[in-house]
């Protein structure tokens, strides 16, 4: 049995592997030659990479790829994507090359508003609360001058502090609901530091008010945090092109297809499973943008999905119509990113992913990623009300299946090419690579 550990932190990095190989894997060995052979032998990339996380021992490595044509309101791109999931860079380069052809993709950013929040209990008279607010409320903004300051030079910093009375659902609890523009940054130590020092100038100011009784000047501050659900920052994207354009094989009429498309978006609207799924595949797109460039993938998941489920149950993030012959596709969705701060500047591939977008505004990062979103839930669809969407999905993964049977170059070369005319199913790709072998 292991026995608990102290001060692993402290460690080197090869004794952490020593450590860890000895007591948790099978072949002490073998796991210190994998965990040493994805070092880079770049010392000094190295220990960049090393002081990213804590209790760092090796790295994980993600393939990085491009999707290109990606016409964004009349702006070719090529859109850099992390991510190991077979037929998602396909699958947008498809997409985008669709599109390249019936005029692009074409995005706003309808707004920027980030959020944060103070957390307190106050169990007073909630009249004499909300005059001591009114009172205060220039003392908090004036008190965060020397973090607001840089980042008003940039065009951001405080928009509002409003006074929140939620003891309606939880006794006793009130809000500090803050609202921040951080321009390029995605801003969360920004607006971190702005919450402490909101809570803290919040509760001295409440020990010194003289309206209170003593319970009262006593707020007790619970937590200051942002919010990763960004309802107002938001941006759009949407393609369309007349009906008669959108011939795609399998469907026996750019009519159908198009209706097809509408009845599966309507299905995913009404249908909480469906939406997930759906929603999913839009993920795809938008995390493979996301961890390429050095952002928070699950802070963009979480506030996206809180917002499908914004009016109560769980819907499609996306919409689609057919008005006066013509087809629309769109989306919108909240994106709180950042092209400066953090991995941006950090990370090497980071710096070349922002690079190969032509460095990005954060409002123009927040459109590339909406659109590769879009793109990936419009190959879906595609293939679902088509062909189905394993023919697709399969052949793409088929290589993934030949490494697992281990077969050679020879052997994946003969097999590709066989699977170009049969369905390449699991069990088909072990017949055909076993048959092969024999």
């Amino acid at each position: 049995m292991v026995s608990p550990i102290e001060g692993f932190s402290k460690l080197t990095k090869e004794e952490k592997i020593d450590w860890i190989s000895e007591n948790y894997t099978q072949d002490k060995d073998a796991s210190k030659v994998l965990l040493k052979r994805y070092w880079n032998d770049d010392g000094d990339l190295q220990k960049l990479h090393d002081e990213f996380i804590e209790n760092t021992i090796s790295n994980y490595y993600l393939p990085f790829g491009i999707a290109p044509n990606f016409l964004i309101n009349d702006k070719l791109y090529a859109i850099p994507m992390a991510i190991e999931e077979s037929s998602v860079v396909a699958a947008a380069s498809k997409a985008a090359k669709f599109w390249l052809e019936r005029g692009g993709f074409k995005t706003v950013v309808l707004g920027t508003e980030k959020i944060g929040q103070v957390h307190f209990m106050y169990s007073g008279d909630v009249e004499k609360l909300e005059s001591f607010f009114r009172e205060v409320k220039p003392k908090l903004i004036e008190a965060a001058t020397s973090i607001t300051k840089n980042m008003e030079k940039r065009g951001g910093g405080i928009t509002d502090i409003v006074l929140k009375n939620k003891s309606s659902k939880l006794d006793n609890y009130f809000q500090l609901h803050c609202t921040f523009e951080t321009r390029d940054a995605m801003g969360a130590n920004f607006i971190n530091s702005c919450l402490e020092q909101f809570a803290t100038t919040l509760k001295e100011e409440a020990r010194l008010h003289t309206d209170f009784s003593k319970e009262e000047k006593d707020i007790e501050i619970v937590m200051s945090i942002l919010s990763n659900y960004v309802p107002n920052c938001l941006v759009r994207a949407e393609v369309s092109c007349s009906v008669e354009d959108l011939q795609i094989a399998g469907s026996t009429s750019s009519q159908e297809f198009a209706e097809k498309m509408v009845q599966a978006v309507a299905i995913a609207k009404v249908e909480p499973h469906r939406a997930v799924t759906h929603n999913k595949g839009i993920m795809n797109g938008i995390d493979a943008v996301i961890l390429a460039t050095g952002n928070d993938f699950r802070a963009v998941e979480a506030g996206i999905h809180a917002y499908a489920a914004r009016e109560g149950s769980y819907t499609s993030l996306t919409d689609a119509r057919i008005e006066n012959g013509n087809f629309k596709f769109w989306m919108e969705i909240p994106l709180a990113l950042g092209t400066v701060g953090g991995l941006t500047s950090l990370h090497p591939l980071v710096k070349l992913a922002l690079e190969i977008l032509q460095e990005p505004s954060a409002e123009e990062l927040m459109q590339i990623v909406a659109v590769a979103g879009l793109a990936q839930n419009f190959a879906a669809l595609r293939s679902l009300v088509t062909t189905g969407i394993q023919e697709g999905h399969m052949k793409m993964h088929l290589l993934n299946i030949l490494n697992q049977l281990g077969a050679n170059e020879a052997e994946k070369k003969t097999l590709v090419e066989h699977f170009k005319k049969n369905a390449a199913t699991h069990s088909a790709v072990v017949e055909a690579f076993e048959n092969l072998r024999n």
